[in-house]
C-alpha cells in the first residue's frame, strides 16, 4: 500500500511538470509526502532534494529546477547533503529560492519550553533529551541573541600569576604530544568552585587567553591550598606557550550563574537561566541548537565529479551547535580547525545571494577543497561563533583539489569570534584567485581578512587575491595580540590589497595594525588604504620580500604609525607617495635604521606638536641616511582629520609627493538604504569598543 501510493506521487509529480519548467514547493505546513505542488507542497530542502533526484532518474533528461521556498521557520532534523547526482549544468542549473516577499529561515535548533519560574527569578526546564540520552550544548540563542553561558568573572578577567608543565609524552613535533599543566594564581579565585558536587566539577572548564590565540581545557583538580589549578591536554606550543600574566575565565558551572543573561545546563538534563529585564517565559524564544552541520556539499573533485551550478537565494539559515569536547580546544591560530555550518567541497558554480547566516557555533561558511567559480554575495552573516566565511585548505593542494576564483561581494560579516574569539573575518588558506569586494567585516576579536598560510618563503599557491574596497573595522578590541585588519602570510604574487578602509584596531599587548605583512609575505601590493585609529600603526612588516606600500593613508595610531621587525639580506618592501598624519606617538618604530627598504616621496604631519620621532632620529636626521630624501613634513590639507574626514581642501601640497587622491566613500557595501543601514554596528558595540581601548591604554 505504501509503495503504490509513493508511485502514485511520483506520477503526479511528474505528469505536472512534463513540459513546463520545473517549480517545486516547500512550506513549513507542507509534507514530503505530497507531490511539490504549490497546493500539496513539500516540507524540507531534503524532501525538494530527492525529489529533484527521482525526476532525473526517471526522466532521463536534463531541465531547470527551481525550489520555491515559501515563508516561515523550517525545523532542520537534519544537515541538507548535496552529492554529485545534486547539482544542474550551465543550461539547466537547479535554484533553492525564497518566494517573493518570503524570508524563510532554516534552524538547526531545538526549541525549549516548559520554562517555570522559581522563588528567586530563575528559570528553570527539565530537557528529557539532556536527562535520558545525555544530549548537551554548548550555545543557547535568547531572543535571537547569544546568551552567556555562566562564568566567573562576570566581566574581566582572572591573571595568571605562574604557570609549570610536566610533560608525559614528547611525541616527535616542537610540542609534547601530552602533558600537565599546573597554573597558579596570587589569590584565591576559586571560591566559587569550592562546594561544587562531582559532578559539576567534571564540567568545568576555562578559557586562557594569550597572544593571538587561546585554549579550553576542562580542570582536572583544584589545589584550594596551593592556589592551583591542575589541567591536562596537549603540550603548550612554544611559539605561544600559556604565561604569567595571561587571562582567563572560568565557565560552565552552576555555581558561576549570578548575573542576568547567563545560563547553565547541568548532568541531570535541567536549564536554568537568569531573565534579563522585562523577559518572561511567554514573551521569549530559547533555542538550543542541535545540528552541527545545516548544509554538507560534497563533490567528488578526486574523479573530477563536481557538484555544479546550485542557487540559493533569500534563505536563512540559523542555529547550528560547535561541540566543546572533552579534550577542549588546543591553540589554532584563526582557528582552522572548526567547521562551518555550510561547507562545501567539490564544488563549482555555487552561488550564495541576498542570504542570511547567523546564530551559528563556528564559522558561517566554508568553500574548501576543490572549489571554485563560486560566489557569496549580498548576504549577512552575524552572530558567529566562528568566523564568517573561509576559502581554500590549510594544506596545499594540487589540480582540482585547489581552491580559487571564489568570489566575496557586497556582504555584511560582523560579530564573530563569539566562541572561539582567533576566527576572522574571511580567511583566504591556500587558495588563490579570489575576489574580496565591497564587503563591510566588523566587530571580531583577531583579524578582518587573512590571506595566505605559509609562514616564510616555501612555494605559496596563494596567489593573485584581490582585496579591495572593503570597510573593515572594530577588531581586535583588547582581547587578543599580533593581530591586524589586513594579514597576509607567505609569497603572494599578484595580490593586491588596495582602496579599502580600516579604522580602530586594537590589541591587549603588542600588535593591532592596519597592514600587516606577516612571516615571508612577498610580492605583494597595498595602495590607495585609508588606515586610522590603529594602536601600533597602520603598517606593519614583520619580514617578507619585495612588497610595495604606497599611495596609503595613514592616520593616527595610537604608539606608532609604522613598524617593521626583521632584517634580512634583500630588499624587504617600498614605501612611497604615503600620507602619514597622527597627534601622539612615534612616526616609525623597529628595524628602519637596518632594514633594506627604498622610501621616498611621503609626507608627514604631526596635527599634535612638532616632534616627529622616525626611529629615534630626526627628520633631517633620517633623510641623511639615504630614506624620504624628497618627503615633506607639511599639513596634507584634509577638512578635518582629527574627526576622520580625509577629504582634501585642495591637492597642492599632496601634489608634490606625487599622492592620487581616492575615494573613499566607495568602500564597503552597496545598495539600499536598509542594506547600509544594516551595516552600522550598534552604538552600543562602538561605544564599549572605545571605552576598552581607553582603559588598555592606560596599562601601557
Amino acid at each position: 500500500m505504501k509503495k503504490n501510493t509513493c508511485l502514485f506521487i511520483l506520477l503526479s509529480f511528474f505528469s505536472l511538470y512534463a513540459n513546463a519548467q520545473k517549480v517545486i514547493y516547500i512550506s513549513p505546513t507542507g509534507s514530503d509526502a505530497n507531490e511539490g505542488t504549490k497546493e500539496r507542497p513539500l516540507a524540507s530542502l531534503t524532501g525538494a532534494r530527492d525529489a529533484i533526484r527521482e525526476y532525473k532518474k526517471s526522466q532521463g533528461k536534463s531541465v531547470s529546477f527551481t525550489v520555491s521556498i515559501a515563508d516561515g521557520v523550517y525545523t532542520m532534523q537534519e544537515p541538507f547533503v548535496l552529492t554529485t547526482e545534486d547539482g544542474g549544468t550551465a543550461e539547466h542549473p537547479i535554484a533553492y529560492v525564497a518566494e517573493k516577499g518570503a524570508k524563510p529561515v532554516f534552524s538547526g535548533g531545538k526549541k525549549i519550553s516548559g520554562f517555570k519560574v522559581l522563588e528567586n527569578g530563575v528559570w528553570e526546564a527539565k530537557i528529557p533529551e539532556s536527562k535520558y540520552y545525555k544530549w548537551r550544548f554548548d550555545q543557547l540563542y535568547i531572543n535571537d541573541k547569544r546568551a552567556v553561558l555562566a562564568r566567573t568573572p562576570n566581566k574581566g578577567f582572572i591573571k595568571i600569576e605562574g604557570i609549570e608543565e610536566n610533560v608525559w609524552t614528547k611525541g616527535e613535533g616542537r610540542s609534547p604530544e601530552r602533558a600537565q599543566q599546573i597554573l597558579r594564581f596570587k589569590e584565591d579565585v576559586f571560591k566559587s568552585l569550592h562546594n561544587l558536587s562531582a559532578a559539576d566539577r567534571e564540567l568545568v572548564r576555562f578559557r586562557a587567553y594569550h597572544k593571538w590565540d587561546f585554549t579550553i581545557r576542562h580542570v582536572d583538580k583544584v589545589d584550594d591550598r596551593t592556589m592551583a589549578l591542575y589541567t591536562s591536554g596537549k603540550g603548550m606550543k612554544p611559539w605561544n606557550a600559556i604565561k604569567k600574566g595571561d587571562r582567563l575565565i572560568l565557565e560552565n558551572y552552576e555555581a558561576a550563574l549570578d548575573t542576568a543573561g547567563e545560563w547553565f545546563l547541568n548532568k541531570e538534563g535541567t536549564l536554568t537561566y537568569i531573565p534579563l529585564p522585562g523577559q518572561t517565559p511567554e514573551n521569549t524564544e530559547v533555542i538550543a541548537p542541535v545540528l552541527e552541520n545545516l548544509i554538507s556539499v560534497r563533490g567528488d573533485f578526486a574523479n573530477n565529479n563536481l557538484v555544479a551550478h546550485v542557487t540559493f537565494e533569500g534563505i536563512a539559515f540559523k542555529h547550528s551547535h560547535s561541540n566543546i569536547p572533552s579534550s577542549g580546544f588546543e591553540p589554532n591560530q584563526a582557528a582552522t580547525v572548526i567547521p562551518a555550518a555550510i561547507m562545501l567541497e567539490g564544488a563549482k558554480n555555487i552561488t550564495f545571494t541576498n542570504c542570511e547566516i547567523a546564530e551559528v557555533g563556528q564559522h558561517a561558511l566554508w568553500f574548501g577543497k576543490g572549489c571554485s567559480q563560486s560566489a557569496l554575495r549580498h548576504s549577512y552573516l552575524h552572530n558567529l561563533g566562528g568566523g564568517g566565511v573561509y576559502i581554500g585548505d590549510s594544506a596545499p593542494q594540487e589540480g582540482i583539489a585547489h581552491t580559487s576564483h571564489i568570489t566575496l561581494e557586497n556582504n555584511i560579516i560582523q560579530s564573530g569570534g563569539q566562541e572561539y574569539p582567533p576566527a576572522v573575518g574571511v580567511w583566504v588558506g591556500h587558495s588563490s584567485d579570489n575576489e574580496i569586494t565591497h564587503n563591510d567585516i566588523g566587530n571580531f576579536y583577531y583579524t578582518g581578512i587573512s590571506v595566505g598560510w605559509i609562514w616564510g618563503y616555501k612555494p605559496s599557491n596563494a596567489k593573485r587575491n584581490i582585496i579591495t574596497h572593503n570597510h573593515i573595522h572594530h577588531i581586535g578590541w583588547d582581547l587578543l595580540s599580533d593581530m591586524a585588519a589586513v594579514y597576509t602570510l607567505g609569497k603572494s604574487e599578484g595580490t593586491v590589497v588596495s582602496n579599502n578602509v580600516i579604522h580602530h584596531v586594537h590589541a591587549f599587548s603588542y600588535g593591532g595594525w592596519g597592514l600587516y605583512p606577516d612571516e615571508g609575505t612577498s610580492d605583494i601590493i597595498m595602495e590607495n588604504n585609508l588606515v586610522y585609529s590603529t594602536k601600533t600603526g597602520g603598517f606593519h612588516q614583520h619580514y617578507g620580500e619585495n612588497n610595495t606600500v604606497r599611495n596609503n593613508i595613514f592616520a593616527y595610531a595610537k604608539m606608532y604609525q609604522a613598524q617593521c621587525t626583521r632584517v634580512e639580506a634583500h630588499r624587504s618592501f617600498n614605501f612611497t607617495n604615503n600620507v602619514v598624519i597622527f597627534d601622539k606617538g612615534a612616526v616609525l618604530n623597529g628595524a628602519w635604521n637596518k632594514i633594506d627598504i627604498y622610501m621616498d616621496k611621503n609626507l608627514y604631519w604631526n596635527t599634535g606638536g612638532d616632534t616627529y620621532d622616525f626611529s629615534g632620529k630626526s627628520f633631517k636626521e633620517w633623510q641623511q641616511t639615504g630614506h624620504d630624501t624628497n618627503s615633506l613634513i607639511a599639513d596634507p590639507n584634509f577638512r578635518d582629520a582629527p574627526n576622520y574626514d580625509f577629504t582634501f581642501k585642495n591637492k597642492k601640497t599632496i601634489g608634490k609627493i606625487d599622492f592620487k587622491p581616492f575615494d573613499v566613500s566607495k568602500a564597503g557595501v552597496y545598495g539600499s538604504a536598509d542594506w547600509l543601514g544594516k551595516s552600522k554596528l550598534p552604538p552600543s558595540i562602538l561605544e564599549d569598543f572605545d571605552k576598552v581601548v581607553e582603559e588598555n591604554l592606560k596599562q601601557e
